[in-house]
């Protein structure tokens, strides 16, 4: 049976929109603490198995989905997991979002992010991808039976208007040619719960920053941002860089980086506390639709087992890139893949080869280097396998590593 393709209106490209989806590694950290106070803690307990069992019933259903291992272990292999980060107004603060009070129904994948987990040794790659980049979009399932059809060419931020989750890892699955076990999006209120919930995440800005669009005023300096100040960071485009979604981008990445060194260093990780706070706003945010899972990520024992694959990954082996992109000369405000350039990429993620970028911190000036940052963990005593032929990443493909720290640079 075959449905009648939906009208998707485009979404214009300076509607802000944005939210960063860091409830991915939140929602890990907090299923590591539910399973242990599943051993000691009774009904509370119990309480916290009966949300993943309603998270797994409301989960969305992956068609590249394949058995795992069910032990609670490191997971085997390779892992490829896609983080959405989406603009509904559903369930959200009106005074916060004034926009919501003349909603127009829509739901867009703003923020999308593909992190690959190699395996032998653990590397991570977080590749992020342009909302405003022009892409074919597969034949996807429609809710009630049936596919829609496949579209040509079509922003990449309507492909979760058209199928939702489902969609989205069908399109990026098909671009990049990468098998997708584990997808997540989260909304605007629930990145605010997150960042709560975490104690903040540190930034620095290289010059006073004062947008309008999101009310985001920073002086120069280090910010912890927490809230509704995390999540203006995060959505910030206009005050910033070249004041492209690409700089925004980049934004994006300084703030995914800081919270990886946080967790690893022992900020939350060491607190029991947090780690509370962390697992109990998680199953909240899924409980009130701010945080959606595909059913394999909604299980605790896969969620363990991404946690034991990368809690020890050194900061030079994580890395933010960018997917390769060059403006349309018919359209200025949208970009179009250069594939040669990322088939370089996803050809040494495939071999797991460790990569070397080579191009700038930011495609679009959104932010600077301005130092390294001291690994959470031991440096190895023998060269890992691999790093003596990494791969030279194009120019193109810009990016930084979690060792390197990033300053945000105020739009010029």
């Amino acid at each position: 049976m075959s449905r009648k393709t939906p009208r998707v209106p485009l979404a214009r490209h300076g509607r802000l929109r944005s939210p960063r989806p860091i409830t991915q590694i939140a929602t890990i950290v907090g299923a590591v603490l539910a399973v242990i106070v599943l051993s000691l803690a009774g009904t509370a307990a119990f309480a916290l198995w009966n949300t993943f069992d309603t998270a797994g019933d409301n989960a969305v259903t992956l068609e590249s989905t394949k058995p795992l291992p069910p032990s609670i272990g490191e997971i085997e292999g390779g892992v490829n997991l896609l983080l959405v980060g989406t603009d509904s107004c559903e369930g959200q603060d009106v005074k916060l979002f004034p926009r919501c009070a003349h909603d127009d129904g829509g739901e867009r994948n703003d923020v999308t992010m593909l992190v690959h987990i190699g395996d032998e040794p653990r590397r991570v790659t977080v590749v992020s991808f342009p909302r405003d980049m022009i892409v074919p979009i597969p034949s996807c399932p429609a809710p009630g039976g049936g596919r829609y059809s496949a579209m040509s060419a079509q922003m990449l931020n309507v492909s979760y208007t058209y199928g939702g989750l489902a969609c989205t890892a069908l399109t990026i699955q098909e671009l990049t040619g990468v098998d997708i076990q584990f997808a997540a999006a989260i909304r605007w209120t629930g990145v605010i719960h997150m960042s709560d919930a975490i104690g903040g995440v540190d930034v620095c800005v290289a010059g006073d920053i004062n947008d309008k669009h999101t009310g985001l005023h920073l002086k120069k300096g280090e910010h912890t941002l927490v809230g509704t100040k995390a999540l203006q960071f995060l959505r910030i485009r206009h005050g910033i860089g070249d004041g492209s979604d690409l700089g925004r981008i980049s934004n994006q990445q300084q703030f995914m980086s800081s919270l990886v060194r946080k967790l690893q260093s022992g900020g939350v990780l060491s607190d029991p506390t947090k780690l509370f706070n962390l697992a109990t706003t998680a199953l909240q945010q899924v409980s009130e639709k701010q945080l959606v899972l595909d059913q394999n990520l909604a299980n605790p024992t896969r969620m363990v087992q991404i946690a034991m694959a990368v809690k020890s990954v050194p900061y030079k082996d994580i890395v933010f890139l960018q997917y390769p992109t060059q403006y349309d000369a018919a359209n200025g405000n949208r970009v179009l893949p250069v594939r040669e350039q990322a088939d370089v990429l996803f050809t040494a993620l495939k071999e797991n080869k460790a990569l070397k970028i080579t191009g700038k911190a930011s495609a679009g000036l959104g932010v600077e280097v301005e130092g390294e940052a001291g690994s959470a963990t031991p440096a190895p005593t023998d060269t890992p396998p691999g790093d003596d032929d990494a791969v030279d990443l194009p120019s193109g493909i810009s990016g930084t590593s979690a060792a390197q720290v990033t300053c945000t640079r105020p739009q010029q």
